[in-house]
Parts: C-alpha cells; sequence; structure tokens
C-alpha cells in the first residue's frame, strides 16, 4: 500500500518502527531509542542514547527524491561547510561507509532512504518578537549561499528539484495543481488564472541566466535556522534545487505573504542579502512576482498535504487570502 493511500497516523506508526528497526545501520550507541520531532515532505526523528549521544534521523518521503538527488544534497552541504561559506548539519555514514542507507518495513510497500545527521544545540529565532534582525541575517546567508553556487563546480550527474515556473503551473507540478486547493471557489479561480498567467509572462521576460537563477535552498525560513554557541547554522536542504535567487526571499515569507510586517521584514532581508551580494533594480522590482509564484506553490502543497494536521489548519482560509494576495499583485502588475 503506498504512502498516500494510508492514514497519517498509521504511515507514522510505520515509519516510527522503521526507524527504530534501522538504527542498526549506524554505529548509535546501545540502549538508543527514537521520538518523533517533525513532519513536513519527510519524517524527522530525535535519536537519543544513555550516554548522551542525539543524532536527527530523516525518513525519507517515497518518491521525492531519487538516491542520486539526496547524495546532491548532501555534496552541497558538505562543500557549503567545507568552503565556509555557511555552516550546515553534518551526516554520519552508515557502517558501510554510505551517507545514504535504504530500510524496510512491513506496511509500507517500498523502501526508504534516511540520513542521519549530527545533532545541533540550538534553537530556532524567536517568532514572536521583533523579526526583522533574523530576516537580515536570513538575507545574509541566502546571498553567501548564492555566492557559493556562482563559483561551486557541481559534481557531475548532481540532480536536484526545480523550482520555476513548470514546477508551480505546468502539466506534472510539483506539489500539485493549485486549482485542487480546498475552499477555492469560481471568483478566486478566476483571479489567480490571472495571477499564473502574469507570473509566467513576466519570468519568461525575466529570465535565467545563471546569476539570477541557481542552485537555491528554496526553504530558507526562520524555522530552519539553528542559533547555538558556535552561531547560527541553516538546517532542512531538503527542498533545495534550481530556482531564482529571490525565491529564497519568498521562501522566507511562507504563509505569512499577508502580514503588515513584511515591508519591514523585505526591507531587512534586503539590508542583509546587500552586505554580501548586490542585487540590481529589475531583481528587486521582481520580488513580489516570486513571492505570488512561492504562494501560488503553497496552495497547491496545502491541496496535496491535505493528511497533515498544519495543512489542515490552513485550509479554511488560504484559498481566500492567496486570491486577495493575487488581487493587490494584479493591481500593480497586470493593467488589464
Amino acid at each position: 500500500m503506498l504512502d498516500r493511500d494510508l492514514p497519517l497516523d498509521t504511515l507514522l506508526d510505520h515509519l516510527h518502527r522503521l526507524a527504530r528497526s534501522s538504527l542498526h545501520l549506524w554505529a548509535v550507541p546501545d540502549g538508543a531509542d527514537i521520538r518523533l520531532i517533525n513532519v513536513s515532505e519527510n519524517v524527522t526523528f530525535l535519536v537519543e542514547a544513555p550516554d548522551g549521544f542525539r543524532a536527527v534521523l530523516r525518513a525519507h518521503r517515497e518518491d521525492y527524491h531519487s538516491r542520486r538527488a539526496i547524495d546532491s544534497e548532501l555534496a552541497w552541504l558538505r562543500a557549503l561547510d567545507a568552503d565556509g561559506a555557511v555552516p550546515t548539519p553534518r551526516v554520519y555514514a552508515g557502517r558501510d561507509g554510505r551517507a545514504i542507507q535504504t530500510g524496510r518495513t512491513p506496511g509500507l510497500e517500498r523502501p526508504r532512504f534516511m540520513v542521519l545527521f549530527h545533532f545541533i544545540e540550538g534553537h530556532a529565532p524567536d517568532e514572536d518578537g521583533d523579526l526583522t534582525p533574523g530576516f537580515e541575517e536570513l538575507g545574509a546567508l541566502a546571498a553567501r549561499c548564492h555566492q557559493h553556487v556562482l563559483r561551486w563546480p557541481r559534481p557531475e550527474g548532481f540532480e536536484r528539484l526545480t523550482w520555476d515556473t513548470e514546477a508551480v503551473f505546468g502539466p506534472a507540478p510539483t506539489w500539485g495543481d493549485w486549482r485542487d486547493a480546498p475552499n477555492l471557489d469560481g471568483d478566486m479561480r478566476v483571479v489567480l488564472e490571472r495571477v499564473e498567467r502574469v507570473v509566467r509572462a513576466r519570468l519568461d521576460r525575466f529570465g535565467k541566466a545563471p546569476d539570477r537563477y541557481n542552485l537555491i535552498h528554496a526553504d530558507m525560513r526562520l524555522a530552519n535556522l539553528l542559533v547555538g554557541p558556535a552561531g547560527t547554522r541553516v538546517i532542512d536542504f531538503d527542498d533545495c534545487g534550481m530556482g531564482w535567487f529571490l525565491y529564497d526571499f519568498a521562501a522566507a515569507i511562507s504563509f505569512i505573504e499577508d502580514d503588515p510586517r513584511i515591508p519591514a521584514l523585505k526591507s531587512a532581508w534586503l539590508r542583509g542579502y546587500r552586505t554580501v551580494r548586490a542585487l540590481s533594480p529589475e531583481e528587486e522590482a521582481e520580488i513580489d512576482t516570486f513571492v505570488m509564484l512561492r504562494r501560488m506553490a503553497l496552495l497547491a502543497w496545502i491541496g496535496s498535504h491535505i493528511e497533515a494536521p498544519e495543512p489542515q489548519q490552513m485550509a479554511p482560509t488560504f484559498a481566500a487570502g492567496t486570491a486577495e494576495l493575487g488581487r493587490a499583485y494584479l493591481a500593480r502588475f497586470d493593467a488589464g
């Protein structure tokens, strides 16, 4: 039975058994146990042993990434850290010397890829107070990643997702068709069809020159930073892939695109970014287009992940909020 055919609680039970029974694949101390810490595209567990050992085990979602794609992600993590660009989590090799392990468990039809990361002491930035310092740091970190990919020779066979208009609006969208989102009525659909046309046209003109479209993190939010004694580290590169550099700003404001603080947060992000790397006026003028592209991708994501608690919580109002953002976007960028 495939993942999509299983209730979430049943799937998580299977993945918990898989993770626990797979600990022997690494040199994990005796007596180690696991507990669930996050459910998203993948499922992650904290591994703890009586001697104080801690690690983070990521069990990959069925059919989301190939082994080559995961290996490509890990290659970029290693390069970012080794080249001094951005501190990233390190990976434990398995007993067989491989970073990517495979495990099976009854109840899951297909084997799963798994990666064991070093545990990093730290906490996500406080999202209840003033967010501008965190966004300034996000901007600088994004720019350092972008600077790195411009000079990094990607390994042969490098494979990652693509976050362009085809990935969001094309015939086989990565997160599904936004039209299948819950609570999307006819009037909203008319607005968002126009948004899709305008976003496509503007980004076609904007182009994919490598100094503006390249390898990006694609999910660099405050929740994916860890602030600790050794400084700030970027985590969760699972969505990294080819996309426009400024899509990383759009990802930074995922789910809060209509927050009244966004203008100040955008200014802070750009201020941090410019401390590392310059942006052209043409790039800055298109930021709202990238925000709209990301929001449409998230609308599709909610529809295709509705079994999970977070999409269920956002579903009642997300389509209406997206249409309202779309109307404001069209008022600025489409006179038709």
